[in-house]
């Protein structure tokens, strides 16, 4: 009977094998363990609805949990700041968005994080419009309105998810585009403006349109204009910033999936593919759509270019406008 020994090579080329197995990074049975999502804001707003739709899918096609966490504060760089200091395992992700990204950072004394180099940015997930609302019991009904009113009393007060938020820097710019004197009440997120927006405690709101759409189809708030160049689909009544002749107050914010810097390329590929199947479920789109999302996805050298675009253009416009936190 025959037996079969290994030959001296034949050891070896085993051995090799074995030695070159045990070297393969630890990333190479990605993942074996719940991966992570930082949300740079509370609970309840945009960023954080779209974080735990994408949360719930991706579970589902990475066969691990993929779990929320809200880390709110400094305009965005609390929680960009973690992501951006976190081990590039693959473990640990941003919903991106323009607030940590492009905006809050700037209105900080010295960068927390480089914008474009601290992050791998891996999958473009889409846009919305801010919108600019009133609340019912102000009784002011269009962009005109509040300008008049504002002017009439000297100031008025407005709203945003918090220092440094998207709504924030839109309404101090729209202060130094139009001299109107507005006065920041800042909030721990949408939810809580939300609240006061319905109460009267505040007539004037900024935010983005994401979480509202359910309170002007109810009549509880009342939608001036959308910052985007053209009116949402959502709300087609509504005027665009540009047709009320503020072409520089067109402000969007897009929505990303980010992770520290030098992840892995097998990591990369395989969120951003998974992201993008995300995308393309009809189920999903509809569910973005109701929220003025709209989704479009990119490639990963698009959304990088996307990001350096953004950053170039907006962080000198908060510099510039002297927008401190």
């Amino acid at each position: 009977m025959n037996t079969l020994r290994p030959t001296r090579r034949g050891a070896l080329q085993l051995l090799s094998a074995g030695a070159a197995l045990a070297a393969l990074p630890a990333f190479a049975q990605w993942p074996d363990k719940p991966v992570k999502i930082i949300v740079t804001f509370p609970p309840g707003g945009s960023s954080d609805v779209l974080a735990r739709l994408m949360a719930e899918q991706l579970s589902l096609k990475l066969g691990q949990p993929v779990v929320v966490d809200n880390k709110p504060g400094g305009g965005g760089t609390i929680g960009g700041a973690q992501v951006a200091a976190a081990v590039a395992d693959g473990y640990t992700f941003m919903l991106s968005n323009t607030t940590p990204i492009a905006l809050g950072p700037f209105t900080l004394d010295k960068l927390p994080y480089d914008p474009v180099a601290a992050f791998t940015h891996v999958a473009y997930l889409g846009a919305a419009p801010l919108v600019i609302m009133a609340s019912k019991a102000s009784g002011i009904k269009s962009y005109a309105e509040f300008e008049a009113q504002a002017r009439k009393d000297g100031s008025i007060n407005f709203g945003s998810g918090g220092p440094g938020s998207i709504g924030h820097i839109h309404g101090e710019l729209l202060k130094k585009q139009t001299g109107i004197n507005m006065v920041h009440v800042p909030y721990r997120g949408g939810a809580p403006m939300t609240t006061d927006l319905i109460a009267n405690t505040i007539p004037l709101g900024i935010d983005v349109i994401t979480s509202y759409v359910p309170f002007f189809k109810t009549g509880q708030l009342v939608p001036l204009a959308v910052t985007s160049t053209q009116r949402s689909p959502l709300m087609p009544d509504v005027p665009s910033i540009v047709e009320l002749g503020q072409p520089k107050l067109v402000l969007e914010n897009f929505f990303g999936m980010s992770g520290p810097a030098k992840l892995p390329a097998d990591v990369v590929a395989r969120i951003h593919t998974a992201c993008n199947e995300v995308l393309q479920m009809g189920e999903i789109q509809k569910k973005l759509t109701d929220l003025g999302i709209v989704a479009k996805p990119e490639s990963v050298a698009m959304f990088n270019g996307f990001v350096k675009d953004q950053v170039a253009v907006l962080g000198p416009t908060v510099k510039g406008a002297g927008i401190k936190l």
